[in-house]
């Protein structure tokens, strides 16, 4: 009789183990499926980001068409100044159309007035950035201050 209760324990032991170890195997498999995910999903945004650098460093084709400034008018219109050549076109956009409502001249190209910091037109964020450190030093003849 006492062999029989032994038995039962011992394969209800193996029992556990067993589903212990496919519950592991499961839980295993379900990591290396979410960390395969977690890894293209950092590929497709770094990708993502990549292009998206280089596309703002890229000047467009023939460099002839230049947006100046755009304004919305309303939910899904806008005004936009154009630069074509040495014309400045003010173009309604909306619904679907684009209709021209004025042209100019274009202003002649000047240097353009530097901000307070010194930036320039080709200036890197480095540069820019330390230029905006080294003025923002220099604001000790504020009132208040010595």
């Amino acid at each position: 009789m006492s062999d029989t209760p032994v038995r039962d324990t011992t394969a209800s032991g193996l029992e556990a183990v067993s589903v212990g170890t496919d519950a592991l195997v499961g839980m295993a498999t379900l990591g290396k499926t979410a960390a395969a995910l977690a890894l293209v999903l950092v590929i497709i945004f770094a990708a993502s980001a990549l292009l998206k650098r280089l596309q703002r460093h890229r000047q467009p084709a023939g460099g002839r068409l230049r947006v100046v400034s755009a304004a919305a008018v309303g939910p899904r219109e806008r005004v936009v100044i154009v630069q074509v050549e040495e014309r400045w076109l003010v173009l309604g956009v909306g619904g679907g159309q684009v209709n021209k409502l004025h042209e100019l001249a274009a202003p002649p190209q000047e240097a353009k007035a530097s901000s307070g910091a010194g930036f320039e037109a080709g200036d890197s964020f480095a540069t820019r950035f330390a230029k905006a450190l080294k003025h923002n030093a220099g604001l000790k003849d504020r009132p208040g201050r010595s």
